[in-house]
């Protein structure tokens, strides 16, 4: 059950963020908004979620997953998780975040290498 909400609650962060941004960035950075909607039909909603808990949580992403976030691209997954890094309560952890990030990004390469 416990897993349950927490995934839950990361969905609900994850809607909250796409709702955050998606007005900012279709009055200012309407590039930014076009690789945002973009980056966002490339992956599942669950992959989605799962890519959220690994980085800015304890999860670790699922094999399956690592197939969409390459599919994703590393551009998609790294604008993403550095606009989700640069919200004011989670910025005194950006560096820890865009490390995550990266290490996600070269385990989920050496993943599809070995298929």
């Amino acid at each position: 059950m416990t897993k349950f909400t927490f995934q839950v609650a990361m969905l609900f962060i994850v809607v909250a963020l796409v709702c955050a941004f998606v007005p900012v960035f279709s009055v200012d950075e309407s590039e930014a908004k076009s690789l945002w909607d973009t980056c966002l039909v490339k992956i599942s909603p669950h992959c989605a979620l799962n890519i959220v808990a690994a980085v800015f949580g304890n999860a670790t992403i699922n094999d399956s997953c690592c197939h969409d976030l390459i599919k994703e691209g590393k551009v998609c997954h790294d604008t993403l998780i550095k606009y989700i890094a640069d919200i004011p309560a989670l910025i005194a952890r950006e560096t820890l975040y865009l490390k995550k990030r990266d290490d996600m990004w070269n385990h989920c390469v050496a993943i599809l290498k070995t298929v």
